[in-house]
């Protein structure tokens, strides 16, 4: 394959990037001297050898030291939201991807722990395949949460998604006791419809989102 046309390929498989701008990032390249082309492979080597994937809520991080953490994991493999215990360890908040995240923390109301489930519902993956439901079941277990918010985007994925989380949730067996009357599970809030229809929380301003989050039910 030609090269400029392989290269223009491997940008257009970038979120929200079409043909013709990947075209003019290789065009960039070609007219740049080659110490430019050097720096960017360093630095995609670089971001592959030093991001991890946190071993709790899954967000991408580069740790800064190594030190002993509970549930045996190490500081080394937990985002430092995950290491804080400051933070609300009885609230969960179940998010697509890593920048809805960034987009929550922003508001600076939300205090409780975070989940990246790494996708929503899609044609060609329609029973959840692509998504991290057996390690979110195994998160809860793991954890001692009262609630458990579900900040999926308000599109049809998106719903079709939280539908799906919220069954595998109360497949867990606190919510089978508590269907027996045993103890009550987490209860499982939403974010309110503030957030318009056919939205994503990554574009929503600081407000609407807090708003949301205020309302969830």
């Amino acid at each position: 394959m030609d090269s400029i046309k392989k290269l223009q390929d491997l940008f257009a498989r970038f979120p929200t990037i079409g043909s013709r701008t990947a075209g003019r990032f290789v065009m960039y390249l070609v007219n740049q001297p080659g110490s430019t082309s050097d720096e960017l492979i360093k630095a995609i080597l670089e971001l592959k050898q030093n991001i991890k994937l946190c071993g709790l809520c899954f967000n991408p991080f580069e740790p800064p030291f190594v030190a002993e953490a509970p549930q045996g994991e190490t500081q080394n493999n937990l985002f430092f939201i995950c290491q804080n215990s400051a933070r609300q360890q009885n609230m969960l908040c179940i998010v697509e991807k890593e920048a809805d995240l960034a987009s929550i923390e922003n508001t600076k109301k939300y205090k409780g722990l975070y989940f990246i489930l790494g996708g929503t519902l899609t044609i060609r993956k329609s029973d959840g395949s692509n998504l991290r439901i057996e390690p979110l079941k195994n998160r809860i277990k793991n954890g001692n949460f009262s609630e458990i918010i579900v900040a999926l985007n308000p599109t049809p994925e998106g719903r079709s998604t939280s539908v799906l989380v919220e069954r595998a949730i109360r497949e867990l067996p606190s919510f089978a006791k508590a269907s027996e009357g045993g103890p009550v599970g987490p209860k499982i809030t939403h974010l309110a419809q503030g957030l318009p229809v056919g939205g994503e929380l990554e574009y929503a301003d600081e407000e609407t989102l807090e708003s949301a989050f205020e309302g969830r039910k």
